[in-house]
């Protein structure tokens, strides 16, 4: 890591002699001086405001907005668990809903515990402002009986830790976040700015919170993905969308060089305009695709059920339980129409044959039955089957390949 001093912060030497290593010490906020709104900036802001409002109520025009919530959060976490380079589908972690005696990968258990921590923030902000100690408790359910699992869940770190290539040390890492005796001042002004309403637009708020987070990296894992459930999180607290559908992993993951590279010139040149810009065009994207998708649902939705009529009663009961379980066995067909098995069935296969259910296993027995039709909608969570790096997406753009996080000399 080199010499660094800008407005986002500057380098400082740390240890002595054959173990000194320069520190990144990131500049307290709001940027200073200011960020500057030129014609481009207030061009993209104002995309972004327009494209989270129409979300926002196209979102409350959908039957049961809940179920569309549920996906999008389980939809986040595979792509955001994605950019650490998790393999896990989407329906990867339906499947293992609807199996619940299946066994449970280590990649499934990771996205898991991101819709439970996820969904753990969106409930306890009912009663718990976005803080630090929520931070904290999300953090702990992401990390329970994971990779990580020992490396303090839910308390910020309390030894150096590093970003780089596989076996690079803290001398020739990419780069290095605060030392520890200064974490705590980073992460109280972090919190300050979180709590400071009006003083910029939200969105533009939330662009800078998450590239501090990601540069002050206070946990020895999980950063990447803490930061980014804090984007949706916050613009749902703050009541930009009624409900939490911003998610920007998606545009992160296609644009993860960008990503990367954007971070570094954040800290390296003060650059916050280029990273705002970056995060804005990604705001409107991912905006505009789930109010795309929001309209399909709906659409989609009402030929099911106009097709259901003419099926009978049971398809027609059973249509609002695929979009709740849009991957389900007979048996839990049987329990939620409180029918017979064979009618049960019956049901599932008339949806087959009319196009919207088909079998997922190919197997003569315990067959598993996917709401395709439905899921289609979501197809764009299927992954490149690439390593993405387990960078935890504040990497510094080394080439030669994604960095990759070290947590000091324990680092396993």
């Amino acid at each position: 890591m080199k010499f660094v001093e800008s407005r986002a912060g500057k380098t400082q030497q740390q240890g002595t002699h054959s173990t000194a290593y320069l520190a990144f010490v990131p500049a307290d906020l709001p940027p200073s001086p200011p960020i500057d709104f030129d014609m481009e900036m207030i061009g993209l802001m104002s995309e972004a405001d327009l494209a989270l409002g129409q979300l926002s109520g196209i979102a409350s025009l959908l039957p049961n907005p809940d179920l569309f919530v549920a996906m999008y959060v389980k939809k986040e976490a595979v792509l955001s668990s994605q950019i650490e380079g998790i393999q896990c589908t989407l329906d990867d972690v339906l499947q293992q809903e609807a199996d619940e005696d299946g066994v449970r990968t280590k990649d499934i258990s990771e996205v898991v515990n991101y819709v439970n921590a996820m969904n753990y923030g969106i409930e306890r902000l009912k009663t718990l402002p976005l803080s630090l100690r929520l931070i904290r408790e999300m953090h702990e359910r992401l990390m329970q009986g994971v990779r990580g699992e020992h490396k303090d869940p839910g308390e910020f770190r309390r030894s150096q830790n590093w970003i780089g290539p596989q076996g690079c040390t803290l001398t020739n890492a990419s780069f290095v976040p605060p030392p520890v005796h200064l974490l705590q001042n980073a992460l109280s002004n972090f919190e300050s700015f979180m709590h400071n309403r009006g003083q910029l637009p939200i969105a533009i708020q939330c662009a800078i919170l998450h590239a501090q987070f990601e540069t002050i990296h206070p946990f020895l894992d999980g950063n990447g993905r803490v930061g980014r459930l804090l984007v949706s999180l916050l613009l749902h607290e703050r009541n930009v969308l009624k409900q939490p559908l911003l998610y920007i992993s998606l545009y992160l993951k296609q644009n993860r060089l960008d990503y990367y590279d954007r971070l570094t010139a954040v800290r390296q040149n003060g650059d916050w305009e280029g990273w705002v810009k970056f995060f804005l065009r990604g705001v409107v994207q991912v905006s505009n695709e789930a109010s795309l998708t929001a309209q399909r649902i709906v659409e989609f939705r009402e030929k099911v059920l106009f097709n259901a009529r003419s099926m009978g009663k049971n398809e027609l009961a059973l249509v609002d339980h695929l979009f709740s379980q849009p991957i389900m066995d007979i048996r839990t067909a049987e329990r939620l129409l409180g029918c017979s098995y064979v009618t049960a069935s019956n049901a599932l296969q008339n949806f087959v044959k009319s196009g919207y259910v088909t079998e997922a296993t190919g197997q003569k027995r315990n067959k598993l039955y996917k709401f395709s039709g439905y899921l289609s909608l979501f197809d764009e969570t299927q992954p490149s089957h690439e390593n993405d790096g387990d960078g935890d997406g504040s990497g510094g753009g080394v080439s030669g390949g994604p960095p990759t996080r070290k947590s000091g000399p324990g680092f396993q």
